[in-house]
C-alpha cells in the first residue's frame, strides 16, 4: 500500500477567482480532512494574493481515488473549475 503525496499551487486567474477560493476553501479542507484515508490536507495562501500552496497525503490510492471522486460532485468542482492546478503526485 504506497502512499500518495501531492505537492503543489492553485493559481486563481483573476481576483474574483480568487475571492472564491477564499469563500469556499475552508468547507473544502473539512470535507477532505474528513474523509478516509487523509493524513493530511492543507491550502495556504502563499504571498501572492491569486496563488494558494497545496499539501496533501492519503493513505493509499484508493483513498486518493476516493477524494478526487467525492469533489467531482462538490461546489468547490465548480467554484474552482478555471483554478490553474500545478501539482506533484508521488507515489511511495
Amino acid at each position: 500500500m504506497a502512499r500518495i503525496t501531492l505537492t503543489g499551487t492553485l493559481t486563481c486567474p483573476n481576483e474574483d477567482d480568487a475571492d472564491a477560493v477564499a469563500r469556499y476553501v475552508q468547507e473544502h479542507i473539512d470535507l477532505s480532512r474528513a474523509e478516509a484515508g487523509c493524513e493530511k490536507f492543507d491550502i495556504t495562501p502563499t504571498d501572492d494574493p491569486l496563488v494558494w500552496q497545496v499539501d496533501e497525503i492519503w493513505t493509499d490510492r484508493a483513498a486518493y481515488e476516493a477524494h478526487l471522486a467525492r469533489t467531482r460532485g462538490s461546489v468547490w468542482f465548480v467554484i474552482a473549475r478555471d483554478v490553474r492546478r500545478d501539482f506533484e503526485l508521488t507515489e511511495a
